[in-house]
């Protein structure tokens, strides 16, 4: 099986593209181990030890290392070896459904929100996972959006950047009612 790495804006996070569907339904992303319970690949990941995150994308997995951790040429090998374990064994990606934080939208807002989620998923999200990360909608309250980086996105030096000029400018220009755009 030929697995193959792209390096992402985030120089802590390894993109790797096993040549096939990795998540069909969706984005996963995991911070700590024991999150990491619910899919035997993101837990076997975190054995390695210096994996501080795991995020699936549709046909990717991006792997961020601890800060101060070993180095990627050492590090990409044992991650290499887990992918290829997982992928060759045909073992399940997920045991459980791994969920983030909500925020109650009002139901009068129900046509913004949609705006929202129109640009997220057209303009903004396919634009973010080829850097190898995701951004995941959470809610929005008088104004304010609140988004979830997820992935090589998640810690990024360049993050607050892409969020502020470029995700918040995007959303108030199209969606009036948006005043800030917040990452939770």
């Amino acid at each position: 099986m030929f697995i193959e790495t792209e390096r992402t804006p985030n120089p802590a996070t390894l993109k790797f593209l096993p040549g096939r569907t990795v998540s069909p339904s969706g984005t996963i992303g995991f911070t700590t181990p024991g999150d990491a319970a619910a899919s035997p690949l993101a837990a076997a990941l975190f054995t390695l030890g210096d994996v501080e995150g795991v995020f699936f994308g549709s046909d990717f997995v991006s792997v961020n290392k601890a800060e101060g951790s070993a180095d990627w040429a050492t590090l990409k090998t044992q991650v290499l070896g887990v992918l290829v374990d997982h992928f060759s064994s045909g073992a399940p990606l997920m045991a459980g459904v791994a969920t983030g934080p909500e925020i109650a939208d009002d139901p009068e807002d129900a046509d913004i929100v949609d705006q929202i989620k129109d640009l997220l998923d057209t303009r903004i999200r396919p634009q973010v996972a080829n850097d190898g990360g995701d951004i995941i909608y959470r809610g929005f309250h008088r104004g304010v959006v609140s988004l979830e980086l997820q992935g090589a996105c998640s810690g990024c030096p360049s993050s607050t950047a892409t969020l502020k000029g470029g995700v918040e400018s995007l959303l108030k220009y199209y969606v009036p009612e948006v005043v800030e755009v917040r990452a939770i």
